[in-house]
This record gives C-alpha cells, sequence and structure tokens, in this order.
C-alpha cells in the first residue's frame, strides 16, 4: 500500500511530534535527576561553585598580574589575595568598630523589641476580639485559624517524631561547615588552570552535525559569558546597594542601620533577596523602635525606592547593562523557582544565569529547528 504525499506528511508530523515528546521527556527526567543529585549534595557542591563564581570574577585580575607585570604564578596569587584583604581591612577599619558596636546593640535589644510587641497586642486585644466577634472578615479568620489546630498538633508530633535525628543533622552541619575551609583551595585551583578554548568542543562531539555541533558551542560560550558578566556586574551592584542602604538608614535614624544596609546589600548578590527580606525586617523595626513611628517608617520606605530606583535606572544599566535581558518579575519567579528547583541557596546564586541561558537555548531552537518543522 502505497501513501500518498499527503498522507506521508502527516506521517512524517505524526513521528516527529512523537520523537519531540520522548525527547522532551528524557531533557525533563535529566533535569530531574539533576535536580535530585544537587539538592542531595548541595552542602558540598555550593563552597564549589562559588570558589568557580569567584574565580571567574577575578580572573582579568589575575591574567592582568601575570601578564602585564610578569609575576610568576604564586605572587601573583599571593598578591590577588592580599590585595583583596587590603581594602577589606581598611574597610573594617574604618566601619568595623561601628558595626560590630552595632551588631551587638541590635541583639541585646532584640528581647525588649518583643515585649513591646506584645504589649501592644495585649493592649489591642480586646478591640481585636470584638473584630473576630462581629465583623464577618474577622470570623472567616478565626474560623480559619481554628482550623489550623489539627495541623499545629501534627507539626508537633512531627518535631517530636524527628527529634531522634536531631545528633545526625549536628553532625551534617559540621561537615557543612568543614567544606566552606577548603574554599580558598577551590578558588586558587580554578584560578590558575589554563583556560580552555571552548572552540575545541566541537573536538569532543564528532557524533553531531556540523551545525549541531556549532550550536552547541555557542551556547556553552553564551552560558559562560552570562555567568562571568552576571556575577561580575550583580557583585559590585550588591556592594554599592550595601553602602547606599546603610546610608540612607542612618540619615533617616533607623537603629543598627549600617549594619542592616551592609547585610541587606550582601544579600542582593541574589536578586531582590535582600531588599524583600529588608522590608519584613525594617518596617517593623522603624515603627517600634524608640523614638519610632510613622514618620520614621515613611522614611525608610523612602530609603528602600530610592535605591531600588537608582539601582534600576543607573547602577543595572550602567554596570551590567541589559545582558541577561529578564524582567524583572522574571528574574524573582526565577529565583524561587530554581530555588526550590536545586534545593535552596545555590539555584537562588545560579537562578539569573541559567535562566537567561535558557532564554538563549530557546531563542535557538526555535529560530533554527522549531521554524523548519512548522
Amino acid at each position: 500500500m502505497q501513501l500518498s504525499d499527503r498522507q506521508q506528511r502527516t506521517v512524517a508530523t505524526a513521528v516527529t511530534i512523537v520523537a519531540g515528546m520522548v525527547i522532551l521527556a528524557a531533557v525533563l527526567s535529566l533535569l530531574w535527576l539533576l535536580a535530585v543529585f544537587v539538592g542531595k549534595f548541595s552542602q558540598v557542591l555550593l563552597p564549589l561553585a562559588v570558589a568557580g563564581i569567584t574565580a571567574l570574577v577575578f580572573q582579568p585580575y589575575y591574567e592582568w598580574l601575570r601578564l602585564r607585570l610578569r609575576l610568576p604564578m604564586p605572587l601573583a596569587v599571593a598578591a590577588l589575595f592580599l590585595s583583596a584583604l587590603v581594602p577589606i581591612g581598611l574597610f573594617v577599619g574604618f566601619f568595623g568598630v561601628v558595626l560590630f558596636r552595632e551588631f551587638a546593640d541590635f541583639l541585646q535589644d532584640f528581647p525588649g523589641w518583643w515585649d513591646e510587641l506584645t504589649a501592644r497586642l495585649q493592649q489591642h486585644w480586646p478591640e481585636m476580639q470584638k473584630f473576630f466577634a462581629e465583623n464577618p472578615l474577622g470570623k472567616r479568620i478565626a474560623g480559619a485559624m481554628e482550623e489550623q489546630d489539627e495541623l499545629l498538633a501534627s507539626v508537633l508530633e512531627y518535631f517530636a517524631a524527628t527529634g531522634a535525628a536531631a545528633g545526625a543533622g549536628v553532625a551534617e552541619r559540621v561537615s557543612g561547615m568543614l567544606s566552606w575551609v577548603v574554599t580558598p583551595v577551590y578558588f586558587v585551583f580554578f584560578l590558575i588552570a589554563k583556560r580552555k578554548d571552548l572552540s575545541r568542543l566541537e573536538d569532543f562531539l564528532p557524533f553531531l552535525k556540523p551545525a549541531t555541533r556549532q550550536d552547541v558551542v555557542f551556547l556553552a560560550q553564551e552560558f559562560v559569558n552570562i555567568v562571568v558578566a552576571f556575577f561580575r556586574g550583580q557583585i559590585i551592584i550588591a556592594f554599592l546597594q550595601g553602602l547606599l542602604f546603610a546610608i540612607g538608614f542612618s540619615l533617616v535614624g533607623l537603629q543598627y542601620g549600617a549594619v542592616l544596609g551592609f547585610v541587606l546589600g550582601f544579600l542582593n548578590v541574589i536578586p531582590y533577596l535582600g531588599s524583600m527580606l529588608g522590608l519584613s525586617i525594617t518596617l517593623p523595626l522603624a515603627y517600634f523602635q524608640e523614638g519610632g513611628g510613622l514618620l520614621m517608617l515613611a522614611g525608610v520606605i523612602l530609603v528602600f525606592s530610592a535605591v531600588q530606583a537608582i539601582e534600576g535606572y543607573l547602577l543595572t544599566p550602567r554596570i551590567m547593562g541589559h545582558r541577561t535581558g529578564l524582567h524583572p518579575m522574571a528574574i524573582i519567579f526565577a529565583v524561587f523557582f530554581w530555588g526550590t528547583a536545586l534545593g535552596g541557596i545555590l539555584g537562588m546564586i545560579l537562578a539569573i544565569p541559567l535562566t537567561a541561558f535558557l532564554v538563549v537555548f530557546w531563542r535557538l531552537v526555535k529560530e533554527k529547528y522549531i521554524s523548519e518543522l512548522v
């Protein structure tokens, strides 16, 4: 039985669709296995990833020491460490005493804030009871809270049942902390390793068509470029944000503003993480601290708005440009998605480079392969 041209095209399309679904299933399975692997060994892989990314950030400086100053490898590594430690030492010398004092005061005053918050709740408890008893919305909230009693009991039972595993958990944490000790060693090895020309990657892919090999090399080069550009720019942006937060919080009179500002800036290495956590910490502090209130609350909100505006309209365009090509909403979603997929902080750190790479990969596939099938 001979098929007509139309039937042959239909069969070919069906086979192509089935093959595409099989390939997609295989890719998703590999991604799932990768996520499980990363989640299982994240405590070992995270220091390795941090060392590799840091080495990529400092690579141009190391090459400058080797090529321009003609320093041998050991001296170049030592000079890099010293030149990085000297600014840190100067920074700690100028600001360390203030930051340490503010951090100690923060720990000392935290119980007082908790007592004040409890007193405020007790003071307004009659009005809250009336709201829950008479207001329809309050009745719904009260009903939802009552429904959580069984959930709370289940949670307590869970913690009681898993209490015996606490010793193993502590041992695992200690092992994870020890893995960070070798991070400088990883950093040195990554730094002095000879960079392989990615164009030679084609030599290891003889089983692919020439055009496909070129696409693989292109994607590998794009991924490395995205990682390097993102982290080199984001570290500078995060430091400047921390400096702006510290200055702004200090000007409006927020207690421990310098410490909180630099910490939130450091957390912004993961985009928007420091800002989101910062709002949940600084707003209650601005309202409940001694001398605080609505005016200081407005001042803190103004600082956040100003820093985010400076970051969005000045720092990021000037320092990093539009290399990721991602919308802010896509960035926030990517941080939470990859953080969940890869088991925590490692996924959050790599979220933006991975997402930007997937965007590049999708554009390539759509232009060169999907358009030929449609």
